[in-house]
C-alpha cells in the first residue's frame, strides 16, 4: 500500500472507515458519479463526528487541494471543535436555541433573562418571569415574550407593558447607583443607532464608573471602541466583561472579535470556539470561526495575498495555530497527530515561510535573551536541579485562561449576599465591590408586604397593571370586583384565564433576604390551610337546598362568599364543603349533607358550576361563620344495624318498597321522566345488602331527591337512623302521592 499516491491512499482508508452504502455506492461508480472532493468531504464530516479529528483534518486538506472550500462547508467540524471545548473544560450543555442565555447558577438574582443587565424598568410577564421593558418592547411579532420558559401566553399582544411597581421602588432604593448606570446604557444605546459614537461611549463611561461590576457595559462598550477602531480598548472591555462572567457567551464573542482586531487570531478563534461551546444558536461565533478554520485548508499562492480577505493575511504567518488548535478539544498524543498531519504545502507557501523563518528566528533570539537576563537576576534554586521543559506558549495561555474561568465560576458560586449586613459593612463592601448586592443595613420587611393583608408576600403574583398582591388576597378581591384593587385597572383578562403564576423574582427576593419572616409567614399559612382542611370543626356550609348521599348536585356559583369557600375547598384538597337547607332563626338546619366537588368550571366573569355528589349526613353541633360564609361543628351520622328476625323483616321491607317507588316512576309522564334522568341519572339498582353502606341504599336517596316534596317535609330523612324508619316514610310518600293522582 505504500506506492500508492497519497490521495488514492486516504480514499482506501476512508472507504474502510466509512464504506458507502448500496445506492450511493451505485452513483459513486457510475459514469456521472459525484467528483471525488464531495466524497471526501462528506467522510471528512463524518470523521469528525466519529471523534477521528486526525484523520478528518487529513481529508479537508485534500478537498482544499481538489476544490476551493466554503466556509460553510466546515459547519460540522466547528461544531465538533466546540463540542471537544465543551467536554474538556466541562461546560453545560450547550444552548441551541440562539438566545446565550447564562446558565441560573451564574446569573445575577437582579439581572434580566434577555439582556443580561441589571435590570431596568423591570416588567413582570403572566408567566412570573421579570425582564427590562426595553427587552420586552424589542420582541418580534410571533415571538415568545418569556425567553426563560417559552410561554406562548406570557404576553398579550399589543398589550401595555406596566412596570412591576413593588420591583421598580426596590431597586431604586437599594441600587440607585446602578439604576443609573442602566438608565445610561439605555441612552448610550439610543446615541450609538443615531451614530452618534463618542457620545454613546461618553454615556458608558460614565455608566462603568457607577457601576463597575457590570460585564454588560463593558461588553457593550467594548462594541463600540471596535466601532472607533480603539481596538485595544475594545479587547480590554471585552476580557472584563469575560472575567466577570466566564460563561456567557456574548463575553466571548466580543472577545474573539476584538483578539482578530488585534491580529492574535489564534486566542481569535479559541474565543469563537468556546462561544460556540456555551451556545450553540449562536450564527456569528459559528461564521467567524467556520472563516478562520477555512485558512488551514486553503492554499495561498505567493502572488495572490494582497487580494485575500484581511483575516487569511493574518492567519498566513501563524502555522503554529495548525498545531495548537487542537489542543484545546483532544489529547497530547493527538495534538501531535495533527501537528503532523496539518503542515502546508511548501512549494505553495514558500514565500510565507521563508518570512516566518525570520520571524521566529528573532522571537527565538529575544527568548534566548530574556532567559539568560532572568537566571542573572538571581535564581536561589539548586542548579543541579533539573529544569522542566517549556511548554507551548497557546497551551500556557489556554490552562491560565481555564484555571480563571474556573477560579471566577468558583468565587461566583461560594458567594452568598448576607440577610443582614451592618452599616459598616456595607460601606466597606460599596468601596471594594460594585455587584448586585444588597448594601443597606438591613432589608425591611415592609418593603416586601402585601397592601391587601398588610403582611409579607407569600405566593406574590404581580398583574398586567404591574402591582403585586398575594395569590390569595388577589383572588379573594376579583371574587368581589374585577379590578385591580389599588389603581382600578380592568382585570377581565386575567379572571377569565385565571392562571396566576406566582412571580418569581419575588419570590427569590423574599427567600434570600427575609427567611426568618418567610418561615412565620409560611407557618401561618400552613396552619390556615389546616385549619380550613378540617371536616369536624368550621366545616364550611353551602346554605341552599336539599341535597342526598349519592345523590348528584349541580351547584351555580355566583356570590362573592361562595366563590372563596368553593376555592378553599379546592385548595386544601378536601373538595367537600356542607349543604343545608336555610333556617329563619339559626340561618341553616341542624342536619345536612356532605357534598365532594368531582369538576369545577370557570366562566371569564368569575361565576362557576360545581359538579358534586353527595357523601355522609352530618348534624349540626355549633353554627358559626368565617370571611362571609357559614361554617359548623358537625357530627356524622350512619344508620343503626339490625340482625336476626329484625334483619328478615327489613328485608322483606326493602323489596317491596323499592317495587314500590319502580312502579311509581315508571308510571310518570315521558316528559317528567326525561327531566328527571337528565338532572338526578337512572334510579339506582336494589342492593343485595341493604345494610352494606353506613347511609342506606342508594335508591332511597334517589326517590326522595326526585318525590316533589318540600325541603321541611324531605329534612326528617336525613336525620334518621333507623332504615327501616326511612322506609315506612318512603312507602307512606308513595301511597300519598298514588292516591292523590288516582283521584
Amino acid at each position: 500500500m505504500g506506492s500508492h499516491p497519497p490521495s488514492q491512499l486516504l480514499l482506501h482508508f476512508a472507504a474502510e472507515a466509512f464504506p458507502l452504502q448500496g445506492s450511493e455506492r451505485a452513483q459513486a461508480d457510475a459514469p456521472g458519479r459525484p467528483p471525488e472532493w464531495q466524497v471526501l468531504l462528506k467522510r471528512a464530516d463524518a470523521l469528525a463526528y466519529g471523534g477521528r479529528l486526525p484523520e478528518a483534518f487529513q481529508l479537508y486538506q485534500l478537498v482544499a487541494h481538489h476544490q476551493p472550500l466554503r466556509a460553510e462547508q466546515l459547519e460540522k467540524l466547528v461544531e465538533c471543535l466546540a463540542q471537544g471545548i465543551r467536554l474538556r473544560e466541562r461546560l453545560p450543555a450547550p444552548c441551541r436555541a440562539g438566545g446565550g442565555l447564562l446558565q441560573p447558577r451564574d446569573r445575577e438574582v437582579f439581572s434580566c433573562g434577555k439582556c443580561q443587565g441589571f435590570l431596568f424598568e423591570p416588567v413582570s410577564l403572566p408567566c412570573g418571569h421579570t425582564f427590562c421593558k426595553k427587552c420586552l418592547e424589542r420582541v418580534r411579532a410571533g415571538e415568545s415574550p418569556c425567553a426563560l420558559c417559552k410561554d406562548e401566553g406570557s404576553g398579550a399582544a399589543g398589550q401595555p407593558l406596566r412596570v412591576n411597581v413593588i420591583l421598580s421602588n426596590l431597586l431604586a432604593k437599594w441600587f440607585p447607583g446602578q439604576v443609573k448606570a442602566s438608565q445610561l446604557r439605555h441612552e448610550g444605546n439610543l446615541l450609538y443607532k443615531e451614530k452618534r459614537l463618542q457620545a454613546a461611549l461618553q454615556k458608558y463611561n460614565e455608566a462603568v464608573s457607577l457601576a463597575p461590576n457590570d460585564h454588560l457595559l463593558y461588553s457593550n462598550r467594548s462594541q463600540i471602541n471596535s466601532t472607533l477602531k480603539s481596538y485595544e480598548g475594545a479587547l480590554h472591555d471585552a476580557e472584563t466583561a469575560c472575567r466577570l462572567q466566564p460563561y456567557w457567551s456574548k463575553g466571548h464573542l466580543r472577545k474573539g472579535q476584538a483578539l482578530a482586531n488585534v491580529g492574535k487570531i489564534e486566542e481569535s478563534l479559541r474565543e469563537f470556539l468556546f462561544c460556540l461551546a456555551l451556545d450553540f444558536g449562536n450564527r456569528t461565533a459559528k461564521s467567524e470561526a467556520q472563516k478562520l478554520l477555512l485558512s488551514l485548508f486553503s492554499p495561498i499562492p505567493g502572488n495572490a495575498q494582497e487580494h485575500l480577505p484581511d483575516i487569511l493575511q493574518l492567519l498566513s504567518p501563524h502555522s503554529r495555530l495548525k498545531g495548537n488548535l487542537l489542543n484545546s478539544v483532544g489529547s497530547e498524543d493527538t495534538s501531535h497527530n495533527l501537528q503532523r498531519l496539518l503542515k502546508v504545502n511548501v512549494e505553495q507557501k514558500k514565500g510565507f515561510l521563508a518570512q516566518e523563518e525570520q520571524t521566529v528566528t528573532d522571537v527565538c533570539s529575544l527568548r534566548k535573551s530574556i532567559q539568560m537576563t532572568e537566571s542573572k537576576k538571581g535564581c536561589t534554586e539548586d542548579e543541579n536541579k533539573r529544569t522542566p521543559t517549556p511548554e507551548p506558549v497557546l497551551l500556557v495561555s489556554e490552562k491560565c485562561n481555564l484555571l480563571k474561568r474556573k477560579h471566577c465560576f468558583e468565587e461566583m458560586r461560594n458567594a452568598q449576599v448576607p440577610c443582614k449586613v451592618t452599616r459598616k459593612e456595607a460601606i466597606d463592601a460599596k468601596e471594594s465591590s460594585g455587584g448586585n448586592h444588597v448594601l443597606f443595613e438591613f432589608v425591611d420587611p415592609s418593603d416586601l408586604e402585601c397592601s391587601l393583608c398588610m403582611r409579607l408576600f407569600y405566593e406574590p403574583v404581580t398583574t398586567p397593571c404591574g402591582h403585586t398582591f398575594c395569590l390569595k388576597c388577589l383572588e379573594r378581591c376579583l371574587d368581589h370586583n374585577p379590578k385591580c384593587p389599588l389603581c382600578k385597572e380592568g382585570l377581565s383578562e386575567c379572571l377569565a384565564v385565571r392562571k396566576y403564576c406566582k412571580t418569581v423574582l419575588m419570590e427569590e427576593l423574599i427567600a434570600k433576604y427575609l427567611p426568618e419572616e418567610l418561615t412565620e409567614r409560611r407557618e401561618v399559612y400552613e396552619e390556615e390551610i389546616a385549619e380550613l382542611s378540617n371536616l369536624n370543626k368550621n366545616v364550611p356550609i353551602f346554605v341552599c337546598t336539599m341535597a342526598y348521599p349519592t345523590v348528584p348536585c349541580p351547584l351555580h356559583i355566583f356570590e362573592p362568599c361562595y366563590r372563596l369557600m368553593i376555592r378553599r375547598c379546592m385548595e386544601t384538597g378536601t373538595k367537600q364543603f356542607g349543604m343545608c337547607i336555610g333556617d329563619p332563626v339559626k340561618g341553616f338546619a341542624d342536619y345536612g349533607c356532605i357534598l365532594e366537588i368531582r369538576n369545577v368550571e370557570f366562566f371569564a366573569d368569575g361565576r362557576s358550576v360545581v359538579d358534586s355528589i353527595g357523601k355522609r349526613r352530618f348534624k349540626v353541633i355549633q353554627h358559626s361563620q368565617l370571611d362571609g360564609y357559614n361554617t359548623a361543628d358537625i357530627e356524622y351520622i350512619e344508620d343503626q344495624k339490625v340482625q336476626g328476625e329484625d334483619y328478615a323483616a327489613l328485608l322483606v321491607l326493602h323489596d317491596s318498597v323499592y317495587d314500590q317507588a319502580y312502579m311509581w316512576f315508571n308510571s310518570l309522564k315521558q316528559a317528567l321522566k326525561s327531566r328527571i334522568l337528565s338532572h338526578f341519572g337512572p334510579m339506582p339498582t336494589k342492593d343485595p345488602d341493604p345494610q352494606a353502606n353506613p347511609n342506606g341504599p342508594a335508591w332511597c336517596w334517589w326517590v326522595l331527591a326526585v318525590l316533589p316534596l318540600e325541603s321541611r317535609a324531605q329534612l326528617p330523612f336525613l336525620a334518621m337512623k333507623s332504615l327501616k324508619d326511612r322506609l315506612n316514610g318512603i312507602r307512606r310518600v308513595l301511597m300519598f302521592m298514588s292516591r292523590t293522582r288516582s283521584r
